[in-house]
């Protein structure tokens, strides 16, 4: 076991007798100093692959686990063991195990998909296959639909000298914006799912915001790569094509189609069957569906490893590397993130009460643009579903009322949330697994604030345009 591990361990026997009666962490008794941590998990992440990227690969893990320790000791002395303690429980049950074992479930699944035989990658096959993606993406989530896709994409284009901007737009429509449309698709809709929200609520009311965003990425996304794909000495020589051209397609692994839809199935179970039945551990409370939903994924998890032909995955270059970045880096992102969305959820008594003025107009009523742009710019860079949450409940948190008069404000909130994940690589998870597997493929993609400026240059604009259109008062 390693160091690390044996760290964590040592401190919760040493700790859990003492945090019997966990405390909440009161984020109206915080100040802006308690978010440094997760700041500086972030400035890591951005800047660790930057400036030392030997180092950053060999030891994210232990930097997630630094920054985590410098909130937990410092909150374990000046607010109490039983606050550090209650913070790190709630973080692990409430949020991050269903989260990784969600998206864990959806990696190993549709990576035991493997489609063979190679098409050639011409700007009409990748736009087509963005397209497709995008609408699977809100059918079996954004996850799934990366995992399943982006390896026959890169496959497709492998032999050629400009694939970065492929990759890209992937992530902007794949990995964020065709979740859009059905709480599968994107965890924030998914809370929201949980919360009241009706299951074709999405669908019936951000449908035209939503077909504005992906029509319009996959008209640039095809001006861009046929901008590419005409210049000279774009492709190699057929000789040097890694994977030469194979229009014969078929597909191994079929059963993890079934594992897929048995995913589906138990997410949505979690969401429409009420059992009653709750646990409290150390104040966090757990319902009964959502430990069997995560009970049976990992059920569906073993199935796949073992029925799966090892032929498939390897047939995919699969490995555990993307998966592994993304549930450390994590980790630290949902410790470190709980006194930034403590302070965020006690509103105007909080140390944000200018985050939650900037959404409320003179009048008392909701700003449905400013809803928009700062769900957005904070989804961007904290995680969107705490996010999602943390307006939604800001707006009301009455699940019939956001359906209802202020159903605006819903739409602004949900389409900030998801549409502006794609705003950066730690704004949605699919983004850095994505990026994770396509470096592994050989593709340089862009650094943390490279991939910012491509989202800049892109989305902002198109971003500002959706607003003036659906949410100006």
């Amino acid at each position: 076991m390693r160091t690390t591990q044996r760290i964590f361990l040592a401190i919760f026997f040493l700790i859990a007798p003492i945090a019997a009666q966990a405390a909440e962490l009161d984020g109206s008794k915080l100040s802006l100093l308690w978010g440094i941590p997760f700041l500086g998990l972030l400035l890591s992440i951005a800047l660790g692959p930057l400036l030392a990227p030997a180092f950053w690969h060999h030891h994210y893990g232990k930097i997630s686990v630094l920054w985590s320790i410098i909130f937990l000791i410092p909150c374990a002395i000046w607010l109490g063991v039983p606050v550090a303690f209650a913070s790190v429980v709630h973080a692990a049950m409430a949020e991050y195990f269903p989260f990784i074992i969600l998206l864990l479930a959806l990696f190993v699944v549709a990576g035991g998909i493997c489609l063979r035989g190679n098409l050639h990658g011409t700007p009409g096959l990748n736009t087509g296959l963005l397209a497709l993606g995008t609408v699977l993406a809100s059918l079996m989530g954004t996850t799934g639909a990366s995992m399943l896709l982006i390896r026959p994409l890169i496959r497709a284009n492998d032999n050629r000298q400009h694939s970065v901007h492929i990759v890209v737009f992937f992530i902007f429509l794949v990995a964020n914006a065709g979740g859009a449309l059905t709480p599968l698709g994107d965890p924030p809709l998914f809370l929201g799912f949980l919360k009241g929200v009706d299951f074709s609520w999405t669908f019936k009311n951000i449908l035209p915001e939503t077909l504005f965003m992906w029509t319009t990425l996959l008209v640039i996304f095809y001006a861009l790569d046929s901008y590419f794909f005409h210049r000279r000495e774009e492709e190699l020589p057929p000789a040097l094509d890694p994977t030469p051209d194979n229009p014969k397609l078929y597909i191994e692994g079929k059963i993890n189609f079934v594992l897929l839809l048995a995913i589906i199935g138990l997410v949505l179970m979690s969401g429409i069957w009420k059992s009653g039945v709750s646990y409290d551990v150390f104040g966090t409370h757990v319902d009964l569906q959502n430990l069997l939903r995560d009970g049976l994924l990992l059920v569906v998890i073993a199935i796949s490893l073992w029925l799966t032909p090892k032929i498939a995955r390897e047939g995919n270059n699969f490995t555990w590397e993307p998966i592994l970045e993304v549930g450390k880096l994590f980790a630290g992102i949902f410790i470190t993130i709980a006194p930034v969305i403590a302070m965020l959820q006690h509103g105007v008594n909080g140390p944000f009460a200018a985050v939650v003025n900037a959404v409320t107009g003179a009048d008392g009523q909701p700003d449905n643009m400013m809803y928009f742009w700062v769900t957005g710019i904070l989804s961007s860079f904290l995680d969107n579903a705490p996010t999602y949450l943390v307006f939604f409940n800001t707006a009301s948190g009455d699940a019939v009322e956001l359906m209802g008069k202020l159903g605006a404000t819903l739409a602004a909130i949900s389409c900030g949330a998801v549409f502006m994940g794609a705003n950066s690589y730690i704004g949605n998870a699919p983004n850095l697994m994505v990026k994770a597997i396509a470096e592994e493929r050989g593709i340089r993609m862009p650094s943390f604030f490279g991939y910012i400026g491509w989202a800049c240059v892109v989305l902002l604009p198109l971003f500002v345009i959706m607003s003036f259109i659906f949410f100006r008062a």
